[in-house]
C-alpha cells in the first residue's frame, strides 16, 4: 500500500492470484501478537518483537484453507483508528477503502478491556469482524480467565482465543473467517453507546448520510468525523466516493446547523472527541465486563461465567499486575540502576560478541580461501585469460570471502543476543531510561529504539524510525542514525583496540579490556547523537519535543530456539546478504584500481598519495583515508583495503595475526594517535551506500540524502582535526 506524500490518495496494491480470493486485514494494538499469528498463519518472516510500534508498515501473505487463499494484510499496530499517528491512518484507511473481506482483530487477553475500544471501532467500520482473543497462556499464568462464548454473545460476531506463539487457535480462527467470508455467519456486532444527546444531535444528518451513501459507510461513525473536521480523512472520502460530499447543500447546511447548536451548547471539536473516546471506552468497559474474570485457582473451575469462586469485573482485573515486573522495573529503569545496568548489559553483549566470534571467523575464513585455490585451478584448466582470473577470483571472491568470515560470526552472535533482550522486553526499558536525555535534545524518546537497531544494521535503524510519529523527530532520527556504529564497523574497531591498546595475546581480560573501550566508543557515538539531535532541533529543524507515549509490555521468557533461527534468517543472513550484493562488484573496481598503472604506480597508490596531504591533518594518511572511500559499498573492507595497498599485492589479502598485521601497519607509520584517529574516523563518517540508498527511499528527497552523508562527515573530519592539533599542541608526539 503506498500513501501519497500529500495524504491525498491511498493505493492498495493487493497481488490477488485468484479472483475468489479473500483479502483479509490483521488489526490490532501494538505488541498483542499480531506479527506472530501472521507469520504462523502465512509462513512468512515479518519480524516480531517484543515492544509497541514494531510494525511500522503493511505486510502481506498467503494463507490456504480447503483450496482456497486468504491474502493476509498485517496492519500497523495501532491504540484506535482515530488517526492521531501514520500508523492509525493507515490501518483506518486500508479497512475503510481497501476492499478487506473480513478483518481479523487482535486483542491482549492480559488487558483486554483496553484492546476492546479498537475492536468496537472497527466493528463500527465494517461488521465482518473475527476478534482473535491472543495470549491466552499468558492470561492464564496471571489467573485471568476470558469466556470465550460469552464474550461472542456479547460483541456479535466470532470471537476465537489462541496462543499465537505456541500456534494453539489458529485454526479455529482461519475457520470462523472462511464461514464469514463464505456468509455463513448471522453477525448482529455490537454497537457503541454513545450519549443520547449526541444521537439525537446527529440523526438529522446520518438520516441525509444513509440516503446519500446507500450503506457504503456506516452513516454514523461519519456523521461525527465530518463534525470533527479531519481534513485528511474527508480528502480520502471524496476519492472513495467520487465526489464532495461537502459540496452537497443538505449535508453542508445540516453540517452548519449542528455545528450552531453544539456551540451554543458548550461542546466544542475538542470537547466532542472527548465525548465520543468517553463513550468508546464505557462501551468497551461494559463488554469486558460480562466476559472477564480473576480466577484464583478455584477447583474444578470451569473458566466461565458459571464459578461462582472467581472473580467478575475490569476493575478485579485491572487491580492484578505482574509482581515480577514491577521488581524488574524498579530496578531495569531506576534513575540510579536504570543507565548503569544498561552499560553493563551493552558491555557483556560486545564481550560476548568478541570473545565468541575469533575462532569461527578464523576457520570460516581458512575455508574461504581454501576454497579460493580450488576456483583458481578452475580458471587455469578453463585456460581463462590473467585478467579474467584477477578480476573475478582475485578481486571479487576475495572480497566476499573476507567479507562473510568477518561479518558473519559476530552477526551471529551479535543479533541473537539483540533478539534475546528484544522478546524478553528490555528495548522500551532502553528507551525510558533515555527518553529524558533525547527530551533535552527536543526530540522523541522512541530515537533510543531506532539507535539500538542501528548496532546490528544502520539501514535498519533507519527503517525503523517510522515508528517515530512527528516528522521532524522522524527525520533527525534518520540523520543521526550513523553515529552510532553497525555492525560492519566493529571488525575495523575491535581489530584497532586489540592491536594497539590491548595486545595481540587475547585472552579472558584482553577481550573485558577490548569491550570495555568498544563500550566506550559506543557512548562517544550516543552522546554526539544527543548533540546533534539538538543542534538540528535549534536550527534546520526547529521544534519542540512532541508527547512520548510508550507502553511497556511485559517481561515474556524468550524462546530461544525460534529466537535463533529468525534472529539468522531474518537479520544475520539478510545483513550479510545485502553486504555482499554491494562488496562483489566493490570488489571488481578494487582489484582495478590496484592493477591499472599509470607510469608504473597503481591508479590505489595515485589516489592515496592525492589524499595524503589532507590525510595527514586528520591524523590517518592517503592509504586509510582512502580505504574508508573504497569502503562506502560495505565497511567491513576497509581494513583489506589498508593491507592491499601497503603490500602492493594487486588483491586483498589475510594476515594470518593481529600481531602481523600490526608489524604491517608500524612499519607504515602508525602509532597510537594513528590508530586514535582511525577509530575516530571510523565512528564518524559517510553512511554505507545500502544506508544512503534506504535514506532516500525513506525520506524521499536527495536533500537530507546528502545532508546524512555531510553531517557524519564534517563531525569526523571537525573530530580527527581537533584532537590531532590538541596532540601537537600537547607535544605528546
Amino acid at each position: 500500500m503506498n500513501i501519497a506524500e500529500d495524504g491525498a490518495v491511498n493505493t492498495f496494491s493487493i497481488a490477488k492470484i485468484h479472483a475468489s480470493d479473500k483479502i483479509i486485514a490483521l488489526a490490532g494494538n501494538p505488541n498483542v501478537g499480531k506479527s506472530t499469528v501472521f507469520n504462523s498463519l502465512t509462513g512468512l518472516n515479518q519480524h516480531t518483537g517484543n515492544w509497541p510500534g514494531k510494525t511500522v508498515a503493511t505486510a502481506q501473505g498467503v494463507h490456504r484453507l480447503n483450496g482456497n487463499d486468504y491474502i493476509l494484510v498485517d496492519l500497523p499496530g495501532t491504540y484506535s483508528i482515530m488517526a492521531h499517528s501514520a500508523e492509525e491512518e493507515i490501518a483506518r484507511d486500508f479497512i475503510l477503502f481497501g476492499g478487506a473481506d473480513a478483518v481479523i482483530v487482535v486483542c491482549d487477553a492480559t488487558c483486554l478491556e483496553r484492546n476492546l475500544n479498537l475492536a468496537l471501532q472497527v466493528m463500527e467500520l465494517t461488521p465482518n469482524v473475527v476478534v482473535c482473543v491472543n495470549l491466552l497462556d499468558e492470561a492464564e499464568k496471571r489467573g485471568i480467565s476470558i469466556d470465550i462464548p460469552a464474550l461472542r454473545k456479547k460483541l456479535g460476531v466470532p470471537v476465537v482465543g489462541t496462543s499465537a506463539r505456541s500456534g494453539n487457535g489458529l485454526k479455529e480462527l482461519m475457520e470462523e473467517v472462511e464461514s464469514l467470508c463464505s456468509g455463513r455467519l448471522s453477525l448482529t456486532p455490537h454497537k457503541i453507546s454513545y450519549h443520547p444527546t449526541i444521537i439525537d444531535a446527529i440523526s438529522p444528518l446520518v438520516d441525509i448520510l444513509e440516503e446519500k451513501l446507500d450503506g457504503s459507510l456506516n452513516s454514523t461513525w461519519l456523521a461525527l468525523q465530518l463534525l470533527e473536521k479531519d481534513e485528511a480523512l474527508l480528502a480520502r472520502i471524496q476519492k472513495y466516493l467520487g465526489y464532495n460530499l461537502l459540496e452537497d447543500s443538505a449535508v453542508n447546511e445540516t453540517i452548519t446547523s449542528l455545528q450552531s447548536l453544539l456551540n451554543e451548547a458548550g461542546v466544542t471539536e475538542n470537547t466532542l472527541r472527548d465525548i465520543i473516546i468517553f463513550c468508546i471506552v464505557n462501551s468497551a468497559e461494559e463488554v469486558a465486563v460480562a466476559a472477564l474474570s480473576l480466577c484464583h485457582g478455584c477447583s474444578g473451575c470451569p473458566g466461565n461465567s458459571e464459578c461462582s469462586g472467581c472473580m467478575r469485573g475490569t476493575n478485579n482485573i485491572r487491580a492484578v499486575s505482574n509482581p515480577r515486573d514491577r521488581k524488574l522495573d524498579r530496578i531495569l529503569t531506576s534513575k540510579q540502576t536504570g543507565i548503569p545496568i544498561m552499560l553493563l548489559l551493552l558491555c557483556a553483549v560486545f564481550w560476548l560478541t568478541i570473545s565468541g566470534a575469533n575462532i569461527p571467523s578464523q576457520l570460516l575464513s581458512g575455508a574461504l580461501f581454501r576454497l579460493q585455490d580450488r576456483l583458481t585451478d578452475a580458471f587455469l584448466w578453463l585456460g581463462t585469460p590473467e585478467w579474467v582470473h584477477g578480476i573475478f577470483v582475485l578481486g571479487m571472491y576475495r572480497v566476499l570471502a573476507w567479507v562473510i568470515s568477518v561479518m558473519l560470526p559476530p552477526m551471529a552472535i551479535f543479533f541473537p543476543i539483540f533478539t534475546l533482550l528484544e522478546d524478553f522486553g528490555y528495548l522500551p526499558r532502553i528507551a525510558f531510561n533515555l527518553d529524558h536525555q533525547f527530551k533535552k535534545a527536543k526530540t522523541c524518546g522512541k530515537q533510543a529504539l531506532t539507535m539500538a537497531m542501528g548496532f546490528g544494521c544502520n539501514a535498519a535503524g533507519v527503517v525503523g524510525c517510522r515508528i517515530i510519529d512527528s516528522p521532524r523527530e522522524r527525520l533527525i532520527a534518520i540523520l543521526t542514525n550513523n553515529l552510532v556504529p553497525c555492525n560492519g564497523r566493529f571488525p575495523t574497531l575491535i581489530a584497532i583496540i586489540s592491536m594497539f591498546f590491548i595486545g595481540t595475546a587475547g585472552g579472558f581480560w584482553s577481550s573485558i579490556q577490548a569491550a570495555l573501550i568498544l563500550t566506550s566508543v559506543i557512548i562517544l557515538g550516543v552522546m554526539m547523537t544527543f548533540w546533534l539531535s539538538r543542534f538540528l532541533s535549534e536550527t534546520l529543524l526547529k521544534g519542540e519535543a512532541s508527547s512520548f507515549t510508550l507502553e511497556l509490555p511485559p517481561y515474556r521468557t524468550p524462546q530461544i530456539g525460534r529466537v535463533i533461527v529468525r534472529s539468522l534468517f531474518d537479520r544475520t543472513l539478510f545483513v550479510l546478504g545485502r553486504a555482499v550484493i554491494v562488496a562483489a562488484p566493490a570488489g571488481i573496481i578494487i582489484w582495478l584500481f590496484a592493477n591499472i598503472t599509470i607510469g608504473d604506480i597503481t591508479l590505489l597508490a595515485h589516489c592515496s598519495s592525492f589524499l595524503d596531504p589532507f590525510a595527514k591533518l586528520l591524523g590517518l594518511d592517503g592509504v586509510i583515508l582512502l580505504a574508508f572511500i573504497l569502503g562506502f559499498p560495505a565497511n567491513e573492507i576497509v581494513v583489506p583495503i589498508i593491507i592491499m595497498t601497503y603490500m602492493s599485492t594487486g588483491s586483498i589479502l589475510e594476515l594470518d595475526s593481529l600481531a602481523e598485521l600490526k608489524t604491517l601497519l608500524t612499519n607504515n607509520g602508525w602509532t597510537w594517535v594513528t590508530a586514535v584517529s582511525t577509530m575516530l574516523f571510523c565512528l564518524f563518517h559517510w553512511p554505507c551506500s545500502t544506508t544512503c540508498l534506504t535514506i532516500r527511499k525513506e525520506t524521499g528527497s536527495l536533500k537530507w540524502t546528502v545532508l546524512s552523508f555531510v553531517l557524519p562527515t564534517v563531525i569526523g573530519i571537525s573530530v580527527c582535526l581537533v584532537f590531532n592539533l590538541a596532540i601537537r599542541l600537547l607535544g605528546l608526539i
